[in-house]
């Protein structure tokens, strides 16, 4: 079935670019220039996912997802600028699902809800016989990683991970012990020409370390190697 996406911003020029994109590429479109006359619309008639952006009139995106959750668990991905780390933090605490930093690359944002609604159907329905082959989990020490459904443990504690943290985090297990430099990161979370800094990747991997540590504060199996990236310990 073809999904419905809903387009949240104040911002008209964006509002079009993103909608005719979506819909070249098969997508149903419905917009939106603000939370206020979002809100009733998306729980009255909830779309298959919602792209808001943080910063808009009458009601910002933080508030429309807070009362949005507190009605439906509709999968959100905000879109942001790079000054907004506060928002961005509290939004993801808030239920958000992923975060897309202005300006950002249409394809990105479309390989963003790709991954996201076929996470959300591989957990709606249960496997077949029919099936395509799936990726395996990945086991390392106290970290399972399941890619097909994009869950996530440390212990046997579930670990809420945004599509972008996940794919970071899945980079870095799959070699345990090998260095992977913030290039190597950037190719495997975003796979676009999308242009990423470094201060990107990094505000991700403290983000990473973050979760986990509140599930286990004596998490330490994501290592920093100055000058040249990140591994995942061995011993995990």
């Amino acid at each position: 079935m073809t999904a419905t996406i809903a387009l949240v911003d104040d911002d008209r020029n964006i509002l079009q670019s993103l909608s005719i994109a979506l819909q070249a590429e098969g997508f149903v479109t419905r917009v939106y220039s603000d939370g206020e006359a979002a809100l009733k619309p998306l729980i009255d008639n909830p779309p298959d996912l919602a792209v808001f952006d943080i910063k808009m009139p009458r009601m910002d995106g933080l508030e429309l997802l807070r009362r949005l959750r507190e009605k439906s668990q509709l999968p959100v991905i905000f879109l942001t600028s790079k000054d907004d780390e506060i928002d961005e933090a509290l939004g993801l605490a808030m239920g958000a699902d992923d975060y897309i930093a202005k300006p950002f690359s249409q394809r990105l944002v479309i390989a963003r809800i790709r991954a996201i609604l076929r996470r959300v159907e591989l957990n709606r329905a249960p496997p077949s016989e029919d099936d395509e082959p799936v990726a395996e989990p990945i086991t390392r020490g106290r970290l399972t990683m399941d890619p097909a459904r994009h869950k996530v443990s440390w212990d046997g504690k579930e670990v809420t991970l945004t599509v972008t943290e996940f794919l970071i985090l899945e980079t870095l297990a799959s070699r345990p012990g090998i260095v992977r430099s913030r290039n190597q990161l950037m190719d495997a979370a975003y796979q676009d020409d999308v242009y990423i800094d470094d201060r990107t990747i990094d505000s991700h991997i403290k983000r990473l370390r973050r979760k986990f540590r509140e599930v286990d504060p004596g998490f330490d199996a994501i290592a920093t190697l100055y000058g040249a990236g990140y591994r995942f310990a061995d011993e995990g």
